[in-house]
């Protein structure tokens, strides 16, 4: 069990386990009581989890397959289930797994059964049960408890296991390959934008120290009126040129402290709020139970924040649902997502979406992102698009704070 729970199937909110391998065949073949042992100890065996969800697991699981042993009880005929029969009860033990989840989730984040079955009961979501489902008959049949059943159950769950784990190294490479693009197109643009950059300022700054040569007490007030504006609309334009070089390229300065991502994000939740109301949108923030604590600028990553949070408030439709979440990822680096049920991003334009002036809001500059991606960049982090077209998903991960 410990093997089958190393080993998982990705979907767009979350992760499934091999575990439902057993999970559904225990549901089969044992009793109520039995059954309800081995879903407790498929939940306490899963890693990579705090305390309370864990043991919130552990109990969800226990439940369903008492739920579905309790159904094949009802269901065996002589001793046996037919395949017809099986089958249900691995219909029942889903249903039931969903159903106890979806309420789980609802009192633990305050979002609402429909906001959660849309954002997770996805095709993916679905596939991976049918695979759960098809490995569990096949086990069903084959563990008999002789030796040789015993073997044939390894070989089935062995096999899952090599497959599970093919399938998730092609989605590893998938992410890395468009991560890698969105850095190589944003390295482009940036050094695009500080070459044209540097030489318009070179040239401005020329033209304002021969303007400053000019002694306007020797004109007449008409012309010293025109030096003086042209004056300060090149020492303007020096300045703001200089703005953009440190935008396209963001300077960071790291705090002495660890910045705490639930505070980034409670704090920027409290500021969107007039944006939202404005829309009727629904605000939702999840804080980490655990410290996220990372090194950070805090000023450029609540910038990063808001410019997500306002993308998404300005990408749902009224009475829309956003939300903010923090926690840590598998491999304990903390993240933050922002997270909507907007109508997402298209295949087309997911490899613009961090491209300067790439926009498809009406009136929008897209630069926000592109900054955004920038300013991650610079703190050795990653900004990555997860969603789909139920919503968007966007997701910072940075370094753990290592004082």
């Amino acid at each position: 069990m410990v093997a089958l729970s190393t080993v998982e199937v990705r979907i767009e909110r979350g992760r499934l386990t091999l575990s439902g391998l057993v999970f559904g065949a225990a549901a089969i073949l044992l009793n109520p009581i039995d059954a309800t042992v081995v879903g407790l100890a498929l939940g306490l065996a899963m890693r990579g989890r705090g305390p309370w969800p864990l043991v919130a697991n552990a109990i969800l699981i226990a439940a369903s397959t008492a739920i579905a042993a309790t159904t094949a009880t009802e269901l065996r005929v002589g001793g046996e289930l037919s395949l017809g029969a099986r089958i249900f009860v691995l219909v029942a033990s889903s249903a039931a797994s969903w159903t106890l989840v979806a309420g789980f989730m609802s009192l633990r984040t305050g979002e609402s059964i429909r906001s959660i079955v849309k954002h997770n009961f996805t095709p993916s979501f679905y596939l991976a049960y049918g695979y759960f489902a098809l490995g569990a008959l096949l086990i069903s049949y084959v563990l008999d408890g002789s030796p040789l059943g015993y073997l044939l159950a390894t070989i089935v769950c062995v096999l899952a296991l090599a497959l599970t784990d093919t399938i998730a190294g092609r989605r590893v490479r998938r992410v890395l390959e468009s991560e890698l693009s969105d850095a190589d197109r944003h390295l482009f643009h940036s050094r695009a934008v500080e070459g044209v950059v540097h030489n318009l300022r070179n040239h401005i700054a020329n033209a304002v120290g021969y303007l400053k040569e000019v002694d306007p007490r020797r004109l007449d007030p008409v012309d010293r009126a025109s030096i003086e504006t042209a004056t300060a609309a090149a020492t303007d334009a020096v300045t703001v040129l200089k703005s953009l070089s440190q935008g396209a390229t963001p300077r960071v300065t790291y705090a002495s402290e660890p910045v705490d991502l639930n505070e980034l994000i409670t704090r920027a939740l409290g500021m969107a709020r007039p944006r939202a109301r404005s829309k009727e949108v629904q605000l939702a923030l999840r804080e980490s139970p655990d410290p996220v604590n990372v090194r950070a600028d805090p000023l450029l990553m609540r910038e990063v924040i808001t410019n997500l949070v306002n993308n998404a408030i300005d990408a749902v439709p009224v009475h829309g649902h956003v939300e903010l979440r923090a926690g840590r990822r598998g491999n304990g680096w903390p993240y933050f997502s922002v997270v909507d049920d907007g109508p997402g991003v298209s295949d087309d334009n997911r490899h613009h979406l961090f491209e300067p002036h790439f926009t498809t809001k009406e009136g929008g500059t897209g630069l926000g992102l592109f900054m955004s991606y920038g300013i991650v960049r610079e703190h050795q982090g990653q900004l990555i698009y997860e969603g789909n077209r139920r919503g968007a998903v966007f997701t910072v991960v940075l370094p753990p704070f290592a004082g």
